[in-house]
């Protein structure tokens, strides 16, 4: 793994097998197989899925006690073997925030949540946030960019009291003091110079202060990262803003205007292909490189300057490798297009979307 003083192992496989070196989906859902899950939570009580492709969520109660367990409770389904658009349209991000369940509803673009984890299949949401009501699904509330709608919001974070939006489509990320339940305006936009607005790195090119997709966030308090996976790189910003502002962190490029992408060469340690995860444990911060099917750990947490490079990589068996399943197949240490990501103490879950499974692993220092 690169040093001595971390080692990481997988430890739990949700998803169907893989037999012949492939997990496919089959025909029709289930409660154990999963279709190109995107995001994933847990915590010491349950472990919640974003089963994208299937448009639902799964929820696990308590540590699963085997591989390819079974779920115990399915929403946006009235059951485990239906399947297609429903209450979701590939649900992304979630998170147990307080007590409170929320899913990023990307391509309904909207955030719903429920007041308390759900214990039965298909349980409606309480609240939305994105959309008028439960019945709006049209990007920016079907009007112009404002500052109360979402273009495909892809996920979402809650730190040190702030809660944060990663509104893709529109190539911002959004901020409240608090939970907006009253849908009023952020009190943060970060990325465009004003709520109204939503080009492309605000139609200027890269730099230390545009978007191209922000896509996933974290922070400690002391700074808020967040994954610009269009851009191919990792910004931060120490301290958190509490106004529109430039980087003081970038990773995967060697400057705060470069877009570096080039597939199917060795990588290194220091780049990205569309970094569509990123996940914050103590001062270890892990990013999923997800085009490059690995995901990349950072010790000793950097906060300013540019092109650190990891110290550890995950899914790969150095960091030269690129491969989707190292160009074999599926296997335990292996990944293909991972995508959200979540520590919660020392395992760290990833949606393996390329291989429909998540994967939870052990991180240990020594």
């Amino acid at each position: 793994m690169g040093t001595d003083r971390l080692t990481a192992y997988p430890e739990r496989w949700l998803g169907g097998t893989a037999p012949g070196g492939l997990a496919l989906p089959p025909a029709r859902p289930n409660r154990i197989h999963l279709y190109a899950p995107r995001g994933v939570y847990m915590d010491d009580d349950v472990i919640v899925v974003a089963d994208s492709g299937n448009h639902r969520v799964l929820i696990w109660y308590g540590w699963p006690g085997n591989d390819h367990a079974p779920a115990d409770v399915v929403l946006g389904q009235a059951d485990f073997e239906t399947e297609g658009p429903g209450l979701f349209h590939l649900p992304t991000g979630v998170a147990v925030i307080e007590g409170r369940l929320f899913v990023a509803d990307a391509w309904h673009h909207r955030l719903l949540i429920w007041d308390r984890l759900p214990e039965e299949n298909d349980q409606p949401p309480d609240h939305v946030l994105g959309q008028p009501d439960l019945a709006g699904t049209a990007p920016n509330r079907g009007g112009e960019v404002g500052p109360t709608g979402f273009y495909w919001p892809y996920g979402f974070a809650w730190i040190d009291g702030w809660f944060y939006v990663a509104d893709t489509g529109n190539r911002r990320v959004l901020g409240w003091r608090g939970i907006p339940e009253d849908r009023r305006d952020p009190d943060l936009v970060l990325g465009q110079p004003d709520a109204y607005l939503n080009s492309e790195n605000r139609g200027k090119g890269v730099g230390e202060d545009t978007f191209r997709w922000p896509h996933a966030l974290a922070g400690d308090g002391r700074t808020l990262f967040v994954a610009d996976a269009g851009n191919h790189r990792v910004l931060g910003y120490t301290p958190p803003p509490e106004k529109d502002r430039p980087a003081e962190l970038v990773l995967g490029q060697k400057d705060f205007t470069g877009s570096f992408e080039l597939p199917h060469v060795p990588q290194g340690p220091r780049r990205f292909r569309f970094p569509y995860g990123i996940a914050l444990f103590g001062d270890l911060l892990a990013v999923a490189d997800t085009a490059n099917s690995r995901v990349l750990l950072y010790t000793g947490l950097p906060r300013e300057g540019a092109y650190h490079p990891a110290s550890h990589v995950i899914g790969q068996t150095d960091f030269d490798g690129s491969g989707e399943n190292r160009w074999q197949a599926v296997a335990w240490d292996t990944l293909c297009w991972p995508y959200g990501i979540w520590f919660h103490r020392n395992r760290l879950a990833i949606a393996d979307s390329g291989n429909n499974r998540v994967m939870v692993w052990r991180v240990e220092f020594s």
